[in-house]
């Protein structure tokens, strides 16, 4: 049988991977956007802001994914402390470069005849590149990459920062208010960061200062309510690691986390 020394490795292999596999898959996806509307089957919402700009809930596939790197976040943050928490977000960002740097260089080699006569026609039989579609697919603006690799890196520097700050006055107690609570401040930071870098400073043409304020209120919206639904499975992460690792060691490791935590700047 495993000792705690190994449990507490297997557990952060564990959350490590699952934070890693799902930042590195939301990155991929977020090319598409899509219609939260059209897919629950809701009329648009059709939202004014700032009197120029009606607005639906049009937003990136990356959104599937991203809550489930909130929650790793937080259990991470909890069981490990500030320093898990960094050790895993920068590690996640190193890989998510490498990924775009493959992408890169992938993207730019030259096809194979033949693979591209098999695919030369779609579904309906109109004609069809499929190098230039998995090209469009695969690549993303320059300033995409970064916006995102940045608002990523600081959302998660103030997640982990307002986490600690709120457990030092809830205690183990309150699991919801820390959580829930260093999510939906980080993710206004998320929310505007990477729209300001990507369409306000790298966009051609640039957008305005007031459409990225209305884009990124209606993405803030959405994922506060995401982080309001799925507070539960918050709870159920914390169950299983009690099981897993005994409460009463669940409990001495969140609370030397939280110790630790208190020391770094």
């Amino acid at each position: 049988m495993a000792d705690l020394g190994t449990k507490k490795a297997r557990l952060l292999l564990i959350l490590g991977g699952i934070f890693i596999t799902n930042a590195v898959v939301a990155e991929l996806i977020g090319v598409k956007i899509f219609s939260l509307e059209n897919t629950l089957g809701l009329a648009p919402a059709n939202i004014r802001l700032f009197g120029d700009f009606l607005l639906d809930f049009n937003l990136t596939a990356g959104v599937i994914l991203w809550p489930v790197v909130f929650i790793t976040t937080d259990i991470i943050n909890e069981y490990y402390g500030k320093k898990g928490v960094r050790y895993i977000t920068f590690l996640t960002v190193g890989l998510i470069v490498y990924v775009f740097m493959i992408i890169a260089i992938v993207t730019s080699l030259s096809p194979a005849g033949f693979w591209l006569d098999i695919n030369r026609t779609d579904a309906t039989g109109n004609p069809f590149n499929i190098d230039y579609a998995y090209n469009k697919i695969f690549r993303q603006g320059l300033g995409i990459i970064v916006g995102s690799l940045i608002a990523f890196l600081l959302g998660q520097l103030l997640d982990v920062f307002v986490f600690q700050k709120l457990r030092k006055y809830t205690g183990p107690k309150m699991i919801w208010l820390r959580a829930t609570g260093s999510t939906l401040i980080s993710q206004i930071l998320d929310s505007f960061v990477v729209l300001f870098i990507a369409f306000y400073i790298f966009g051609n043409p640039p957008w305005p200062f007031k459409q990225v304020l209305a884009v990124g209120i209606i993405n803030y919206i959405y994922k506060f309510a995401i982080a309001i639904i799925l507070t539960p499975l918050l709870y159920l992460g914390h169950n299983l690691i009690d099981n897993y690792l005994g409460k009463e060691a669940a409990h001495r490791m969140a609370e030397e986390a939280a110790r630790e935590s208190e020391k770094m700047i």
